[in-house]
């Protein structure tokens, strides 16, 4: 069977967070269930994307925009799945999703710690910035 890749709907919640923790993307201070309400009540702006395989999501990319540039997070393969093509395909459907919002670029966040991605982003056409990203917890910090 091939991959589907569709939108989260309500019953994927559990496979989805299940599949972060296996990929080691969840942290302490961003709640994976408040991530996922939080990108599912924004619909013009951010879409939590999954790929099933046999009925089995075994991929996901959460990708939104701000008007002017797209981003993407929570990219996630089953590791039992790696190596198939999945991440790539959810990559372009991130871009699909953000070119046909009307936005003309697309960034991505990657942890300093997660050094190992940084060449398969590189291979899908994606440089490092020279922009520094600056932030500030207005809620309780990490």
């Amino acid at each position: 069977m091939s991959l589907r890749i569709r939108p989260i709907d309500d019953g994927d919640q559990d496979a989805v967070i299940a599949l972060w923790q296996a990929c080691a993307l969840v942290v302490p201070w961003n709640n994976p269930a408040d991530d996922i309400a939080l990108c599912r009540s924004k619909p013009t702006s951010a879409v939590l994307l999954v790929g099933v395989l046999n009925r089995q999501i075994v991929t996901s990319v959460m990708v939104g925009h701000d008007g002017h540039r797209g981003w993407f997070y929570y990219l996630a393969t089953d590791p039992q799945h790696r190596g198939r093509g999945f991440a790539k395909a959810m990559v372009a459907a991130a871009e699909e999703w953000t070119a046909a919002q009307g936005i003309p670029k697309l960034h991505l966040l990657v942890r300093a710690t997660n050094t190992a991605v940084q060449g398969f982003y590189e291979q899908l056409g994606y440089d490092p910035s020279t922009t520094i990203i600056m932030q500030k917890w207005l809620k309780t910090s990490p």
